[in-house]
């Protein structure tokens, strides 16, 4: 069931590696869904990891989405606007004062110098302690519960997956779990279109979403959760732009055409099995089967 409010949707590429075919099934599939319910679709790069930014992977996501014959209503024409008017270093005071409201929460936050979750656990230090990342402690038998669209009425054990989530790294920008929230809500979202493997951050979200009025609007109640199965590669394993070789171009460079994409979208969708030739082939097959 689709939010009664107009939809809002995005596509959230990160220029952090080439796109692989998980990515470009899911921007299909996020176009598709914002399409045919006649929404609003947004292009938002997210970009805060500049540690593994590089200028050839912002390139290609916007021929990934070229090559796909994919448009989107609002966001960068190409790099350079992008670079000038949508990179999210342009919203780090509105991640900052989410990060100081969230601060003031008592209980909510912890400091810490471990290098990564689950790693043996090191002593708390003062929340301004330079190097320390911030932490969000989620009390142990917290479950979130909410509707997926894609996997059906969903709860996802978030004090046992993921206990202590980061909120602002170690460098002092926000995580991707603070500015993703602060970005959708900035831009209206309520259609979010996201891997299985992201339901876990999904739920980080809405429950930490749930600690500040200013965030509270981020609810299962007002955005549409769709949730769909992923794509392995031939060994098995889930397919990541932290894998790729350093000279991998992406699913543009391997795949001889689109038709790869779309016949994994139709697959996603439930429909016959069947070459698609193209996205209108693709659109009008699905619209056909109801």
């Amino acid at each position: 069931m689709l939010p009664s409010e107009p939809i809002v949707s995005r596509l959230a590429p990160t220029p952090s590696g080439f796109l692989h075919l998980g990515n470009a099934v899911n921007f299909t599939l996020t176009w598709l869904l914002t399409r045919r319910a006649g929404g609003t679709l947004h292009l938002r790069i997210d970009d805060l990891d500049r540690a593994r930014f590089r200028p050839v992977y912002l390139d290609n996501i916007f021929q990934t989405l070229a090559w796909l014959g994919l448009d989107y209503d609002a966001g960068p024409s190409g790099p350079a606007d992008f670079e000038q008017h949508y990179s999210q270093r342009h919203q780090l005071p509105a991640y900052e004062a989410v990060l100081q409201q969230l601060a003031q929460v008592p209980g909510l936050l912890e400091a810490s110098t471990r290098s990564r979750t689950g790693a043996t656990p090191a002593a708390t230090v003062p929340l301004h302690t330079p190097e320390a990342a911030w932490r969000a402690q989620v009390p142990p038998d917290t479950e979130i519960s909410f509707p997926d669209a894609a996997q059906g009425p969903t709860a996802v054990p978030l004090g046992t997956l993921m206990p202590d989530f980061v909120v602002r790294k170690k460098d002092g920008a926000a995580a991707y779990q603070v500015a993703s929230v602060v970005d959708d809500l900035r831009l209206g979202t309520n259609l979010i279109v996201r891997g299985l493997d992201l339901q876990p951050s999904t739920a980080a979200q809405l429950w930490l979403a749930r600690q500040l009025p200013e965030t509270a609007p981020f609810n299962a109640a007002r955005i549409r959760f769709h949730h769909h199965n992923l794509l392995l590669a031939p060994d098995g394993q889930k397919l990541s732009k932290s894998t790729q070789a350093g000279g991998y171009g992406g699913i543009v460079a391997e795949a001889a055409g689109p038709q790869v994409v779309y016949e994994a979208v139709a697959w996603l969708l439930g429909l016959p099995p069947g070459p698609v030739g193209s996205l209108p082939e693709l659109a009008d097959r699905w619209r056909e089967a109801g």
